[in-house]
């Protein structure tokens, strides 16, 4: 029973049975919080008093990014589901765009905290550096041998 062949397909089924509930839950999460953001948007546009150019437009931003990030969440799930690898491309984009998001609806009280910005632009830079270097990297790879051989383009010269 604990042979290590029937130890990791019990641990390979757990993570795939995990990965699939995390999927169904946060797929639910994201229909709800879709359906309150189409409810809020909605009444927020009956409402003539609402002020789209400030603090309105930067919650609605707000709730808008925190869904795309849960979109990527899921992707990043199915994504596992399907490769059995952890796709750092899609890590990379989903902390890109959360950083991006606390930078874009950042309350107008921290711009007066250095530190905060400094902390923040670091963390841009560090995650648009990595993803570059990610997407260099397979740009650049050698095809391995398990790939299917291409033919040449150059016209045959017998």
């Amino acid at each position: 029973m604990f042979d290590d062949f029937s130890f990791l397909r019990a641990i390979t089924a757990f993570e795939r049975a995990l990965a699939k509930v995390l999927s169904i839950v946060l797929t639910a999460v994201l229909v709800v919080s879709a359906l309150q953001l189409l409810i809020f948007l909605g009444s927020d546009l009956l409402d003539l008093s609402v002020n789209w150019t400030g603090e309105g437009l930067i919650r609605l931003l707000d709730q808008v990014l925190v869904i795309l990030i849960a979109l990527e969440v899921l992707q990043n799930l199915t994504a596992y589901m399907r490769e059995h690898v952890v796709q750092i491309e899609l890590v990379l984009v989903t902390a890109l765009t959360a950083v991006a998001r606390k930078v874009i609806v950042m309350p107008p009280g921290v711009q007066k905290n250095p530190a905060d910005l400094i902390g923040l632009g670091a963390a841009v830079l560090s995650l648009a550096g990595a993803y570059w270097l990610v997407r260099e990297s397979h740009f650049k790879r050698l095809p391995s041998r398990r790939e299917r051989a291409t033919g040449s383009l150059d016209p045959d010269q017998s």
